[in-house]
């Protein structure tokens, strides 16, 4: 294989440009020719490509976002659509691509496979950090260390005025980002989706502390619970307890990429680029395990649900006993 296109889908996240560099430049050094598509596959129907070479992604390692950015396509979800983007592969004279993106974009190159025969391989890249066949995605690691960057800031101030917050993270299916998050910044309480909380025992936890000296509490709480304003009503309604709330937002999602994720981009990137030039015979996606990199049939990959780590759940309740 010689021609081959890259293209990222679904919300940004750090460390896309980081596997967009690797890409071309794993591909360059292959002799591969290389092809930028912008705005996901919005871009790929409408035919928003062009060339790319080592000087395309010069100086892009150290930025957030996406230099191909990223944009909805609710025509990509109909047959219609899914062949429109492989007609112009195929008039390009494309004969792989390489998706960065998360489940939904993961699905939409399945489909391209399975409709119009394109070879496909797939990056994981999604702060959510909720894809089932890899222990991380990209964007992940730098969004943990944002959430705790304010966290820190926020302790700060709450314990200066002995308050009590709440701070509101991504999430909606996935806690990954405020169990590890409140881990490494000693939340007294963290809420996820995938497992019931109790608002009792939350407000207990918060009068043993008073009554330990102890009057400044972090709660982080995933989105996809409640909002933060409902917690606060539940917990003001229980114990009289003036609470603030800080809801981080689109924050998480931008940002100079950590070291784990530019190495993590790097890697994944080399193993895409290296199945299509030896002509992988099907479509795959790349992640880790145990540190090491692997890939995956997609439809096998796409199988896997997201196993929550309630072991970490664990050791973060004996840790703000």
């Amino acid at each position: 294989m010689r021609k081959i296109a890259v293209l990222t889908s679904g919300g940004d996240a750090p460390g896309m440009n980081a596997a967009i560099r690797g890409v071309v430049r794993c591909a360059n050094s292959r002799g591969m020719d290389v092809y930028g598509i912008e705005r996901g596959y919005d871009g790929l129907i409408k035919g928003n490509i062009f060339r790319m070479d080592s000087r395309s992604v010069s100086d892009t390692i150290q930025k957030g976002g996406t230099i191909l950015k990223t944009a909805r396509c609710p025509e990509f979800a109909t047959e219609e659509g899914i062949r429109k983007g492989g007609d112009v592969l195929n008039a390009y004279g494309i004969e792989g691509l390489i998706v960065i993106g998360g489940d939904g974009s993961f699905r939409g190159m399945k489909d391209l496979t399975d409709l119009c025969g394109i070879r496909c391989m797939g990056i994981p890249g999604t702060i959510d950090n909720d894809l089932g066949y890899t222990d991380f995605t990209l964007g992940f690691d730098t969004a943990v260390n944002t959430v705790l960057d304010a966290l820190n800031k926020i302790r700060d101030t709450m314990t200066s005025h002995d308050r009590a917050c709440i701070i509101e993270v991504m999430g909606r299916h996935c806690g990954d980002i405020a169990l590890y998050a409140g881990i490494a910044g000693g939340a007294e309480s963290i809420i996820v989706p995938e497992l019931p909380f109790n608002i009792d025992d939350v407000c207990d936890k918060m009068r043993r502390n008073v009554i330990k000296g102890k009057v400044s509490d972090i709660i982080v709480l995933a989105e996809g619970v409640c909002s933060c304003d409902a917690l606060k009503a539940q917990i003001h309604d229980r114990t009289g307890v003036t609470i603030r709330t800080v809801k981080l937002g689109y924050i998480q999602r931008g940002g100079t990429p950590s070291m784990a994720d530019r190495v993590l981009a790097a890697r994944c990137a080399d193993r895409a680029v290296e199945l299509l030039f030896n002509d992988c015979k099907e479509s795959r996606v790349i992640g880790t395990k145990d540190n090491k990199i692997i890939d995956m049939n997609i439809d096998e990959a796409l199988a896997i649900k997201k196993e929550f780590n309630t072991q970490m759940m664990e050791i973060a309740m004996r840790l703000s006993f």
